[in-house]
């Protein structure tokens, strides 16, 4: 049985060593770019290697014409599969991707692997703080697999582009931003403030418990239910496509699959004065 959406500790303990599982550290600061790499070298679920948000799952090459599409545009999709093969990823692996912060960066992980058509991919559910709390060992040897052979298939989701949101009608956009950014009160992290205008917002961690595991998947089918209408027409953005990662996840965890990710997202749009950019709630 692969797992598709959220594995938890007690499950990741009966399996993470056998040789068709990969697992995936991808631990990060927004602020510290080289914390993710110095707490996997101090400490790592045994086996796991690490998975760089800024090298391994972005690539911050301009686009077409110069174009910048913002801060973790996504790579090629054909240089992503040969680092899948590279940590040692087949068409038959199962792939759990995990950090520390409630799945904020390894739901990144979650998604591209879907976009290369790998189905059985999963985030650790509550990360390395539950596996850890639960006395699961850890480990500071690096790990170097054997390479795969991972064939890129069709995308299992969708995304959309600046235009698309500008030019489609019936869209709604959810923004994963803490609620200050969103409303354009966060200069630090938001030169620019504000939001895409008709957006709601869905505060990432809005989906974990206390414990910082997700919530049960009813809770969220009422909770983004009451945001979401219709997934199809749905788009999930925040600052650089990252924690959008994580209301698409909480949608699959919900039942209520089919939505789109702009990767882009705020960075991206506000990049160009053209589009519109609305402040406040």
């Amino acid at each position: 049985m692969a797992y598709t959406t959220l594995i938890s500790a007690d499950d990741l303990a009966q399996h993470y060593t056998q040789a068709n599982w990969v697992v995936l550290d991808c631990r990060h600061d927004l602020a510290n770019p080289q914390a993710g790499r110095q707490a996997y070298d101090a400490g790592h679920i045994q086996g796991a290697q690490f998975a760089s948000l800024d090298h391994d799952l972005a690539d911050h090459a301009r686009g077409q014409n110069g174009a910048f599409r913002g801060r973790h545009p996504l790579p090629d999709p054909d240089v992503f599969v040969d680092t899948l093969r590279r940590w040692g990823v087949s068409d038959d692996t199962q792939v759990v991707a995990y950090d520390a912060q409630g799945g904020m960066f390894a739901a990144r992980l979650w998604w591209m692997l879907r976009w290369v058509g790998h189905e059985a991919v999963a985030v650790l559910d509550g990360g390395l703080p539950v596996w850890t709390a639960q006395g699961m060992p850890v480990s500071t040897e690096p790990f170097t697999p054997s390479r795969g052979n991972l064939q890129r298939r069709d995308a299992l989701v969708r995304s959309v582009s600046a235009d698309d949101i500008l030019t489609r009608q019936g869209l709604s956009v959810l923004d994963a931003r803490a609620p200050d950014r969103f409303r354009g009160e966060n200069e630090t992290l938001d030169p620019v403030g504000g939001h895409i205008p008709g957006a709601k917002n869905r505060f990432f961690k809005d989906n974990l418990q206390a414990d910082g595991r997700f919530k049960p998947a009813a809770q969220l089918r009422q909770e983004l239910g009451a945001l979401v209408a219709s997934p199809a027409s749905a788009v999930m953005q925040c600052g650089s496509g990252v924690t959008a990662c994580h209301n698409l996840l909480a949608l699959e965890v919900a039942g209520m699959p089919g939505a789109a990710l702009y990767p882009g997202s705020w960075s991206e749009w506000c990049s160009d004065p053209a589009r519109p950019v609305a402040t406040g709630d």
